[in-house]
């Protein structure tokens, strides 16, 4: 029969961005083991996903607005596509408990930014500030410029980010109760895998991979009932950096830097799928899954659209603009070139999923969704200048007692690159959308 569980592997498949979202979702399918009959438990799932995602890239301008209100100015307009394909496997290890795993793999990532709409080159503040130059920059054709309205490609990428580790529990499940919904409970260890994605413009060729090199954990719950003709479920999850791999970004340089690693994430998914067809006898059914996402992403710092550029602008052997002071205590600058990542400040994403599904006996299940993904916007470009310490009393300190950052001083945050993050120059991700188109093949034992 079609269940949820189809559902939840579906939207697992749906919600791969860069980052990878697959995550089991409510469902009153439950692997087991050690019952009367059957050994264990074994689901088999492919998952295929196309991803096109779109955003505005706005912009801070200088003003002296006597009201204070900041004004903005739309510079670059973004575009993103991603394939994607995920095996996993789900192997019941006894009563209504199960270990799982899963394994996204990006096929093809590919990047790049244009000119938006009504902004020509000598206009745009991208080049005029020197973060790319006039002919723009493409990493599939390093020596060439950029014609029309494309001023920067990145590289194409593939490879693993992360391997997804499970275990779950059904503490009820309708199956054995149809009096009770399906509650299940899991943990997922989330272990950063594969290459590192890295931008180099020296090295170039070589830099394709994905990986963000964050180990995480998911925290889960979910709810699943089913009905006559319909079935309804709910789910929450938490998802936590716990540590970043040898070489990854995301490195605290010490002094005043704040928020240097990767954002907490929190959600919750709900929705109902009604059978059109159900064939009890030969064990066939058709059904329509209609269902909706919100999902709050906590300040940190990531992998936004514009961090290929930033790096590339914080390259040391080219001298770009957003070179760093890794020592801002020193008597001399102490070049350091700037990761890319940078700071985002918090936003919240809403999701709208449709899918298609069909059960083939009691094995075999098949289904094709569309997810439809908005964020709100948010600053992608927010590096503090640093912490204002205490007088000294004891522990970290300042001579000073005032409420500034003093320059050349322990407060300061090594991150910080006034030309994106200083009031009046930050960049802010708009209009965001993505459209995911998944495919999803699965098989039960």
């Amino acid at each position: 029969m079609l269940t949820c569980g189809s559902v939840r592997n579906w939207i697992a498949t749906a919600l791969l961005v860069g980052t990878s979202l697959a995550h089991a979702n409510p469902a009153s399918d439950v692997p087991s083991a050690a019952d009367p009959g059957n050994t264990a438990d074994a689901h088999i799932t492919l998952d295929y996903a196309y991803e096109v995602e779109t955003s505005t890239i706005a912009r801070e301008i200088v003003n002296d607005d006597p009201t204070g209100r900041q004004k903005t100015t739309n510079d670059l307009s973004f575009h993103q596509y991603r394939h994607v394909i995920t095996p996993r496997l789900e192997l019941g290890i006894y009563h209504d408990t199960w270990f799982s795993v899963a394994l996204p793999i990006t096929v093809t990532q590919a990047r790049e930014l244009k000119l938006h709409d009504g902004i020509d080159r000598a206009g745009s503040t991208t080049i005029t500030d020197g973060l790319l130059p006039m002919d723009g920059f493409d990493a599939t054709d390093p020596t060439s410029p950029t014609t029309g309205d494309l001023i920067f490609r990145g590289r194409n990428r593939k490879g693993i980010d992360q391997v997804h580790l499970g275990l779950g529990v059904a503490p009820m499940s309708q199956k054995r109760d149809p009096t009770k919904p399906t509650w299940k409970l899991g943990a997922e260890v989330r272990l950063a895998a594969g290459k590192l994605m890295e931008f180099d413009r020296d090295s170039i060729g070589s830099e394709t991979g994905v990986s963000r090199g964050v180990h995480e954990l998911r925290l889960w719950t979910s709810f699943g009932r089913r009905f006559e003709r319909a079935e309804g479920w709910f789910e929450l999850f938490y998802q936590v950096p716990l540590r970043e791999r040898s070489g990854s970004l995301y490195k605290n340089p010490g002094f005043g830097a704040t928020n240097t690693g990767a954002g907490q994430q929190a959600g919750v998914s709900f929705g109902a799928e009604a059978y059109a067809l159900d064939d009890r006898a030969n064990k066939n059914r058709i059904g329509l899954d209609l269902g909706a996402r919100v999902v709050g992403h906590f300040e940190g710092r990531d992998y936004t659209e514009m961090w290929e550029v930033f790096a590339f602008a914080g390259d040391v052997n080219a001298g770009g603009p957003l070179v760093l002071d890794a020592d801002p205590v020193a008597d001399m600058r102490q070049d350091a070139r700037h990761p890319g990542i940078s700071n985002f400040e918090n936003f919240l994403e809403t999701s709208a999923k449709f899918a298609l599904r069909a059960d083939l006996g009691d094995h075999a299940r098949f289904s094709v969704g569309v997810d439809l993904k908005w964020r709100t916007d948010h600053m992608i470009s927010f590096a503090d200048a640093g912490v204002d310490f205490p007088l000294c009393g004891s522990g970290r300190c300042e001579n000073e007692d005032n409420d500034l950052v003093n320059p050349g001083t322990q407060e300061v945050n090594p991150l910080h690159a006034p030309l994106i993050d200083l009031v009046g120059h930050r960049y802010i991700s708009r209009d965001n959308f993505s459209l995911v188109i998944g495919i999803q093949g699965r098989v039960l034992w």
